[in-house]
């Protein structure tokens, strides 16, 4: 297919503006705010409304087995594989076909993420580093979003570890609503990425009073402060 039958599908399925903007920010200009943010990996996670679904297997990724992402990440193998062979933990959900609908990983040490941001997440003794969680359309809205997450902290406490820390982007409300209904803390700072003619990556660290999730939150939900 060629460039221009390319971008005319794009702008069919994503509009003028959103693809005159996903091409500025790929070939010009990109910012990127990462909200830092933490969580224990004992206290309860509260009472949700989400969908149930279908009993799934939940599998170590291992480099030998990433061809279960063939149906729903199919361009992700490499890169599971590559995480698996690095020694982070890596766990992905299977439906009864043997197919990954969710996966999600952790590292314990210092995490450099060269297949999308390309900068250094700094890790602490006592934490992991979650990343790279994500699941299949049709379990959008269902409690497995849930399920995966509280199934990797209880795999890191079994490896020594207290705390799970992550960033968020800014503009990926979903996940940052996620974020709220798991219980995450702010810890009241921002990595920005900046992204320089689709070449160069520049990187910088703020910090910030307050809340940064509050207009997210539903009524009456408490802002929970991050532990001194």
């Amino acid at each position: 297919m060629s460039v221009l039958h390319k971008l005319r599908d794009r702008i069919q399925q994503k509009g003028l503006r959103r693809t005159l903007k996903k091409l500025w920010e790929h070939y010009v200009f990109l910012h990127l705010e990462l909200l830092w943010m933490e969580r224990d990996l004992v206290s309860p996670i509260k009472p949700h409304t989400l969908k149930p679904y279908s009993p799934l297997s939940l599998v170590t990724i291992t480099a030998q087995n990433a061809d279960a992402f063939t149906k729903h990440f199919g361009d992700r193998i490499e890169t599971m594989r590559e995480l698996a062979a690095e020694g982070h933990t890596g766990h992905m959900h299977l439906d009864e076909e043997g197919h990954a609908v969710a996966f999600i990983w952790g590292s314990k040490r210092d995490y450099f993420d060269r297949h999308y941001y390309r900068c250094w997440f700094p890790v602490k003794a006592g934490e992991f580093f979650e990343f790279g969680g994500e699941m299949a359309r049709p379990y959008f809205g269902t409690s497995l979003s849930v399920d995966v997450q509280i199934a990797l902290w209880n795999a890191m406490r079994a490896q020594g570890c207290d705390k799970v820390v992550d960033v968020c982007e800014t503009r990926n409300i979903p996940a940052l609503k996620l974020h709220i209904r798991m219980g995450y803390h702010e810890q009241g700072r921002v990595t920005h990425v900046y992204g320089l003619f689709g070449r160069w990556r520049l990187f910088r660290e703020t910090r910030y009073d307050g809340s940064r999730l509050e207009p997210l939150r539903k009524p009456g939900q408490p802002v929970v402060a991050a532990p001194a």
